[in-house]
């Protein structure tokens, strides 16, 4: 909602009235302070949500500077600000504005978890898909988006917006059939917006250009051709479709008919970057070297960190013999660009490079030259319309644009190179702005008269670094603070600013560019990945509007405009806004003092329908113009029959249980552990009807969970190599002994040697070749891998970088082996080659190719087999029973192994895998799952490396991942051990040999490297301690922040544990407890919901070995009460929220219970903390 119309100039007024006596009041609150302080006064109560709320008053005027400084003092002041879902969302919003990712992020996702029934939740799942898009997180965005069209509530996007959104992610991630299946069901719908439909057809058009599964050449294109000319059809003015089809008419030679798309869109959109790239190429074919010089140039002023135009540029400068140009042209083609650069062009550089050191400076002065020199053509005059255009950028992204079509591999932009394109025919597409109507290019650079080859490339947009954004704001506000001391800078850093301004202006429209969906958003494979994450930066996640509205004005003084308001062109947050317009405008109308103002806006006035009812005892025109159910009856329904808190721009909240402000929150208050099953019912009963039901918070009221901070005071570098605990063992009864069992579960490591020796051990049965005997065609998950040495990691240009690269296909033990087997002769022959004489190093037969060698042996692939399942008792009956003459601490299956009592396989927790090995076969850093501990065995017949950190540094190592842009969770990511090191982490590093045994304590985190050729077996471990259990627990809760699936039920293992065990620990007894407590009071609420609403549940009891639940959209555990509906002609099993976010009533929902109520309550009550047998006092389960 914009106020900026001469009819809402009084609202407008009237707000900012409310923000001066909001303002005026904490002035006065801070100067009573300060009296207060000096002994001249009383000391003064301040109500610190007035920050919030200016902060919610400031978004709708769509002043986020402010709004942010609000937010974060609200933050600051209030400890408890996360109990406040208003604040969180308007956040959240605040942060999404600024392109802070990774802070919207956490603000989102901390509301998610704290508030599951949020009734805006669909519009934090958009943002969130959005930025997970943004970052490459694919799999992520995709959930959220599915999440977001499975919300039946009010939403700023319809859902065929959304399924547009998931289509494309699904072109991302290179699943190329369902996202052409998508986009055709999407144009079969009736009703679809035109806007849309021209958006789904050309991508549809784009992608069968550029991607060859989709049929052969001449059947592509022409159907491409059919898709881009039905697509103008439908929307005649995008010049977005006009270029791709000039695209695909060049690719099969229709030359003139290429020229009239060319030009159609240069007439109808803003030239860009790509475009007068694309020209430039044209008049290169045909030997037009000036016009494609004026091109090129044209399209590094447009844009100068585009890659591809550099390199272009190089290429037509050394056809001209003019190697100087070409070698500045190539230099800042690999300079300004975001994405890897090709080796191609680096070996040209340095080729170049040495072709000039050994020619004399007056022979290259002395040659006559056919191109201005690059400083020459830089001063060209460039055409009358781009000189008009540029300067009015800002208004004409308020005109519909185009979004961002890329096709090629995330995080490498193809490029054109000397001798030709490179091979896979990749493009890279950017968007182009909107024109002037009676703009055109200069007659010169009309003459398109030769065809523009398919695979033409482009690059990325250059976003500002953290370190420039950074240094952009400090200089901004120290300008600010100080505006009359700005003749004093220093000009070297008041020409920084302005660059730095210039660039973030051209950020944020090219933002907005993509985000307007009048000519669709981002297409085939965009990708983001290798744009900074954070601060300020969104690397393309679409401002402004989603469907037509446009994009509003940045300028260099101001941020630009607000996603809050922006997202929605429908009425739902417009409706949101101008009912606390309303509001604030009848205050004002009746001049309330400070103090009713600050009553007005405190929590519990915050509800819509409350406020309202509060303006209504003195304004008589509330009730007949504020009537907000006939605006949008979603602001006094939540889609759950609760009460729905506004804050700004649509900020919707729930109160937070504090001190019984929530329905229900006395008596969660009340309960402990100490009470019966039937005390528990009688507290809750009732209680389900009225307040939220946060189903399945196992952890004690608190904020989020988060990673820990890095422990303090740090550890002296001489101790950030500790040696690892290591034990020799020579017999069985030292394997068995108790000592050695304490000492594991007191280390974060240990390696155990002399195992297999020790127990007799048959490792044998785990080699290659016996598995091949026993079950040649079993399946084997593959990793390509780049072989690296133990400590490095990089990149195809020998960057090194945390994220490691793979690729995952599926074979089988037999063929693997053979693999293995012809890895290891390989080897063999190369050292009988050097013992002889004869062995040299491939493709290093000349220095000048020394350097690409280098890189091309980085890019050696090699082969990991891993997750080779042996549950399969009938299958691999020895290799199990030979596992048994383990020490029962260490066993798969024990009584006091946790994972033993889960009931059901999960596969490699408690069921033993094997990983097959080559050199170079990498394990990527991670914890466990869940936390819980491992056992390792090393079959041979090679070595192993390993490192691990303690569990407590899992937090610096999170830290770390974000800033070099892995996801700690989901990514695949090496640790720098010199990253490590600066940051005062340490490091176990160790070498398991063939039949050691190594055991990782709860929540270690590990990264593993094998030296030799050889076979591991794993599981993992749950000793029934405290710590153990509670990292489990706190990895299950934080597992729900970060939308990650725990595969360990917790809940239903605890249940198990009550039924199976008898605990003497009481620290373990009381977390196991508290967790039955917490999930049977969710049972109770939900069946009062369930009674409210007149739903009945279905008993059906769990059959043996049945997996624990889970809801199909948001993935988390679902205990007892089960709501399941038919998918797909399959029974779809649904959490309470997800369920009532379908439907509140829970229409076409079949509820089943898998306990009765007297069940459950039995087993409650009949878990006690148990006495220790005094015979034997170091009992298991004690520690």
């Amino acid at each position: 909602m914009k106020l900026e119309s001469q009819h809402e100039a009084n609202t407008k007024a009237l707000i900012n009235q409310t923000i001066e006596r909001i303002e005026r009041k904490i002035r006065l609150a801070i100067e009573t302070e300060k009296a207060s302080v000096a002994g001249n006064g009383d000391h003064c109560t301040f109500n610190n949500h007035l920050f919030c709320v200016l902060g919610h008053l400031n978004l709708l005027l769509e002043n986020y500077p402010k709004a942010l400084s609000a937010y974060q003092k609200y933050f600051a002041l209030q400890k408890d600000h996360w109990k406040d879902s208003a604040f969180l969302y308007g956040l959240g919003i605040t942060y999404f504005h600024f392109s802070a990712y990774t802070w919207a992020t956490k603000a989102f996702q901390h509301l998610l978890y704290l508030y599951p029934e949020f009734p805006r939740s669909n519009e934090v799942h958009i943002r969130l898909g959005l930025m997970f898009k943004a970052g490459s997180e694919y799999d992520s965005s995709l959930k959220h988006f599915w999440l977001a069209l499975n919300d039946s509530n009010v939403c700023s996007l319809s859902k065929y917006e959304i399924r547009f959104h998931i289509a494309h992610v699904l072109e991302l991630q290179g699943k190329y059939r369902a996202a052409k299946e998508a986009y055709e069901q999407l144009i079969e719908c009736p009703d679809i917006p035109n806007v849309l439909k021209a958006n789904v057809l050309r991508q549809l058009g784009w992608m069968y250009h550029s991607v060859e599964l989709l049929g052969n050449g001449a059947s592509r294109e022409a159907m491409a051709v059919d898709y881009l000319k039905r697509s103008i059809e439908v929307e005649p003015t995008s010049g977005q479709s006009w270029y791709f089809l000039g695209r695909c008419l060049s690719s099969v030679g229709k030359v003139h008919d290429a020229f009239v798309s060319y030009r159609h869109s240069i007439d109808k959109s803003e030239a860009s970057a790509d475009t007068w790239c694309s020209i430039g190429v044209l008049y290169q074919q045909q030997n037009q070297h000036m016009d494609a010089l004026q091109a090129y140039i044209c399209a590094v002023q447009l844009d100068r960190s585009h890659s591809a135009a550099w390199t272009d540029l190089g290429i037509l400068y050394e056809s001209c013999s003019q190697p100087k140009d070409a070698l500045v042209c190539y230099t800042n083609a690999v300079n300004t660009s975001k994405a890897s650069s090709n080796p191609n062009v680096s070996s040209r550089i340095k080729l170049l490079q040495q072709h000039l050191n050994n020619i004399p400076a007056h022979v290259i002065q002395a040659r006559t030259k056919t191109l201005p020199s690059i400083e020459e053509a830089w001063s060209l005059p460039i055409p009358a319309e781009l000189t008009s255009r540029q300067g009015h950028n800002n208004q004409q992204a308020r005109a519909s644009a185009a979004g961002v079509v890329r096709h090629g591999q995330p995080g490498q932009p193809p490029q054109m190179y000397l001798g030709g394109l490179p091979p896979g025919g990749n493009t890279n597409m950017m968007a182009v702005q909107p024109a002037h109507p009676d703009a055109g290019p200069e007659a010169k650079r009309r003459k398109l008269i030769s065809s523009k080859m398919k695979s033409e490339p482009e690059s990325n947009f250059a976003f500002l670094t953290t370190q420039e954004l950074q240094t952009m704001n400090i200089l901004r506000s120290q300008m600010s603070l100080n505006q009359h001391q700005l003749q004093n800078h220093n000009p070297q850093q008041m020409l920084l600013l302005q660059q730095l301004q210039q660039r973030y202006v051209q950020q944020q429209q090219h933002i907005m560019s993509m985000a307007t969906a009048s000519q669709g958003i981002q297409g085939p494979n965009a990708s983001t990945a290798n744009a900074p994450s954070y601060p300020g930066q969104m690397h393309s996640v679409r401002q402004g509007s989603f469907t037509v509205t446009s994009a509003p004005t940045v300028s260099s003084g101001s941020t630009g405009a607000g996603v809050a308001t922006g997202l929605c062109t429908g009425t739902p947050y417009q409706s949101l806004q101008s009912d606390l317009i309303d509001t604030v405008t009848r205050e004002i109308q009746h001049s309330m003092s400070d103090q009713e103002l600050t009553d007005l806006f405190s929590p519990q006035h915050l509800a819509a329908d409350d406020l309202l009812a509060h303006l209504a005892q003195n304004d008589p025109h509330v009730k007949s113009c504020g009537d907000v159910n006939a605006k949008d009856s979603s602001l006094t329904q939540s889609g759950f029959g609760d009460k729905t808190n506004i804050g700004a721009a649509g900020v919707c909240s729930e109160p937070m249980c504090t001190s019984g402000s929530e329905p229900g929150c006395s008596a969660y208050k009340e309960l402990s552990i100490g009470m019966t099953a039937a005390e528990i019912a009688e507290c809750c009963k009732g209680q389900g009807r009225t307040g939220p039901i946060n189903v399945g918070q196992l952890l004690d009221r608190g904020p989020p969970p988060s990673p820990p901070e890095k422990p303090h005071p740090p550890l002296p570098k001489d101790q950030l190599h500790p040696p690892t605990p290591t034990i020799y063992l020579e017999n069985r009864k030292e394997a068995f002994s108790i000592e050695l069992q304490q000492y594991c579960l007191s280390q974060p490591v240990c390696v155990i040697r002399g195992l297999a020796g020790a127990l007799k051990l048959d490792l044998g049965l785990f080699s290659t070749k016996t598995l091949v005997e026993a079950n040649p065609d079993h399946q084997v998950e593959i990793r390509a891998q780049h072989q690296q040495k133990p400590d490095e990691n990089t990149d195809q240009m020998g960057n090194k970088v945390w994220h490691c690269e793979s690729s995952r296909s599926y074979s089988n033990v037999a063929r693997y082996a053979q693999y293995q087997a012809a890895s290891f002769q390989e080897s063999l022959k190369e050292e009988n080659e050097k013992s002889k004489g004869i062995w040299h190093e491939k493709d290093s037969d000349s220095d000048s190719n020394s350097s690409a060698t280098k890189v091309r042996k980085k890019q050696t692939m090699i082969k990991f087999g891993t997750n080779v399942d042996l549950s399969d008792e009938k299958k691999w009956k020895l290799q199990l029973q030979e596992l048994a003459k383990l020490p029962v601490f260490a066993r798969v299956i024990s009584a006091s192994n946790m994972l033993s009592h889960v009931d059901h396989t999960i596969l490699g927790m408690n069921t033993v895998q094997l990983y097959m090995k080559v050199p170079g076969s990498r394990t990527p850093g991670h914890q466990e799952n869940n936390n819980f501990c491992a056992v390792n065995i090393n079959i041979g017949p090679g070595d192993c490396e390993w490192f691990s950190v303690p569990e407590i540094y899992w937090g610096a190592l999170h830290q770390l991942c974000r800033q070099n842009n892995v996801n700690y969770l989901k990514g695949s990511w090496w640790p720098s051990l010199d990253d490590l090191f600066e940051n005062d982490v340490p490091v176990y590093r160790f070498i398991q040999k063939p039949g050691d045994l190594v055991w990782l304590g709860p929540g270690t985190i590990h990264w593993v490297q094998a030296i030799g050729w050889s076979n591991n077996i794993a599981w993992n471990v749950g000793p029934l301690t405290w710590k153990q259990y509670q990292l489990a627990v706190e990895r299950y809760e934080y597992n729900k922040v970060e939308s990650y699936k725990s595969i360990v039920p917790v809940i239903h293992l605890s249940w198990n544990l009550a039924r199976n065990i008898k605990v003497t620990d009481a620290k373990l007894f009381d977390q196991i407890k508290k967790t039955l407590l917490r999930t049977l009071r969710q049972c109770f609420l939900m069946y009062d919901l369930l009674d409210s609403i007149g739903k009945q549940s279905i008993y059906q009891s769990r059959a043996e070995n049945d997996s624990a639940p889970y809801c199909v959209n948001c993935e988390v555990e679902v205990f007892n009460i089960l709501f399941v509906v038919e998918q797909d002609k399959k029974n779809a099993v649904h959490c309470l929220n997800c369920a009532r976010k379908a439907t509140s009533q829970l229409k076409n929902f079949v509820v089943l219970n898998q306990y009765t109520t007297d069940e459950l309550m039995e087993t409650y009550d009949s878990f006690q903390l148990a006495s220790m047998p005094q015979k034997n006092s170091d009992n298991w389960l004690s520690w």
